[in-house]
Parts: C-alpha cells; sequence; structure tokens
C-alpha cells in the first residue's frame, strides 16, 4: 500500500532507523543501474562514539566481514563434532558508565576503480542525530569539512523535520521560498564556491536530484520519491497509526492540510 502522503511522509519520521537503513540499500542500487562501469556506489559505515557529553569521536571499521563460500578446512583445530575450536575467552564484567554510547551511521560513497577506489561523490542522507543536540553536529560537521577538503562531491538529503538547519551553505543565503522541511544541497567539488539548493514542500512528491561524478561524467540522478515510496512498502509502515499526530507536530497549516488528507484517505 503506498502512503497517503503525495511526497514525504512525515510519519516515517518515526521511525527512521528502519527507513534510513532501507533507503541506503535502494539508493545504490538505484545509483548502481546509472553508473558508468568503472564507478561503483557503496554502502559504507561510520561509528559515532559518545566520549562524554561535550565530544564524540567518528570511528570506521577496519574489517569488513563476509560470507566465502569455501567450507572450513578438516585438519587440526577442531573439536569432536568437526567445528573449528575456539579459544575460552576470559570474561570481564563492565561497568555501565563505562560502555560507550554508539550511533551508526550509513551513508553512499561513489568510488573510481580505475584509481584504487578514490571517492568521487559522497551522498549523506540526515539522520536526527546530525541535527540535535551539539555532539552530533560537531562529529557531522567534522566529517563534512573532510569531504570537501578532500575534493569530493557532496550530496546532502534532509528529509528530517527536527533539528537545526545544517547543509553546507550559509541559512542566510536560503531564500524564504527555499525554507524546509525538506531541503537537498549540492556541493560540486569542481565548483568549491558554489552550492546547489533543491527544496521539497510537505504537500508536493520529492524531487529527484542530481548527483555530480567527474569532470568528464554527466550527472546520474537520485529519484527520491520511487526511493521513500519502497521504503514505505518494504517496511509495512502502511501499519502506521495515522490518528495519532507526528513527531514533531505539523504547523497549523500543513496540520489542517493533512488532517484533511488522512479523512479523505480513510486513514482517520
Amino acid at each position: 500500500m503506498k502512503s497517503p502522503f503525495p511526497g514525504m511522509d512525515p510519519y516515517l519520521e518515526m521511525r527512521w532507523r528502519d527507513v534510513h537503513a532501507s533507503l541506503m540499500i535502494y539508493a545504490r542500487d538505484q545509483l548502481n543501474e546509472q553508473l558508468p562501469s568503472d564507478l561503483q556506489a557503496l554502502v559504507e559505515e561510520s561509528l559515532d562514539v559518545a566520549i562524554d557529553e561535550q565530544h564524540v569521536r567518528t570511528v570506521y571499521a577496519d574489517v569488513r566481514v563476509v560470507e566465502d563460500s569455501m567450507q572450513v578446512s578438516t585438519e587440526s583445530g577442531q573439536d569432536e563434532r568437526g567445528a573449528v575450536a575456539v579459544a575460552e575467552p576470559f570474561v570481564v564484567e563492565i561497568e555501565d558508565d563505562y560502555v560507550d554510547e554508539v550511533q551508526t551511521f550509513r551513508h553512499i560513497e561513489i568510488v573510481d576503480n580505475t584509481t584504487g577506489g578514490r571517492l568521487v561523490t559522497a551522498i549523506e542522507v540526515l539522520s536526527p542525530a546530525n541535527k540535535v543536540g551539539q555532539s552530533g553536529r560537531e562529529a557531522y560537521l567534522r566529517k563534512r569539512h573532510e569531504y570537501l577538503e578532500a575534493g569530493v562531491n557532496l550530496v546532502e538529503i534532509d528529509l528530517i523535520r527536527q533539528g537545526d538547519f545544517i547543509l553546507a551553505v550559509p541559512p542566510d543565503d536560503v531564500p524564504v521560498e527555499l525554507q524546509p522541511p525538506y531541503l537537498f544541497c549540492i556541493r560540486r567539488a569542481q565548483y568549491p564556491g558554489r552550492a546547489e539548493l533543491f527544496h521539497a514542500p510537505l504537500r508536493d512528491p520529492l524531487p529527484n536530484i542530481p548527483v555530480p561524478l567527474r569532470p568528464k561524467d554527466a550527472d546520474v540522478v537520485v529519484q527520491l520519491q520511487p526511493l521513500i515510496d519502497q521504503c514505505y512498502r518494504g517496511g509495512r509502515h502502511d501499519k502506521t497509526d495515522y490518528r495519532q499526530e507526528p513527531t514533531p507536530r505539523l504547523s497549523t497549516g500543513d496540520a489542517d492540510w493533512a488532517d484533511q488528507l488522512l479523512r479523505e484517505e480513510g486513514r482517520r
């Protein structure tokens, strides 16, 4: 079943971890169907680890675990059942206040396989943790600074209404007609002093967003509305209770419009 909303469903924000995880995979697949054969879109993962209330460090996995069709050797190092014997650990009980708070953030990287996997374009779909609270914002801003300093194209997709403005453009330079709820920003490495903004009102379908690649390549396109529709169907978000108000609440005008829409769709 399709969402009753023509564009972004504001109720999906309350299930953003699920939506975000699915969106990364679907967007990767959509991009890989369009990319030149020597480029590849990958879902990458970083961990923001809270050191204390004011400081966060971002770490990346050093090892990826992949499935291999090869079976384990039947030589020495196995127990009587044929399974590989594993060393017994010494278990240490950890106090709760010693355990770091970890948040996982996924993004898409388009890499050039002809240059050893050089990063060409980063696509960031923002989460509440990027926009709410000092530590999460600082961690994201550091990562964004690294992208831009390295000459990487950056695409920011903000489908989150809560939190403060954080896109890679001065907020005072955003015209009134392009104000949130949903904004998208492109920074092309080829034009470091320029930002491209796209806007999606709550009542309109989400736009198709160009994704820059190398200077010699034509842009590819992220078709946001089909991706969000796919997330809605695949996550069974038609089970959403639309009788309740979304979090965060809509403005008065949008709330009245949404109420009428949901009643017409039989969801209230």
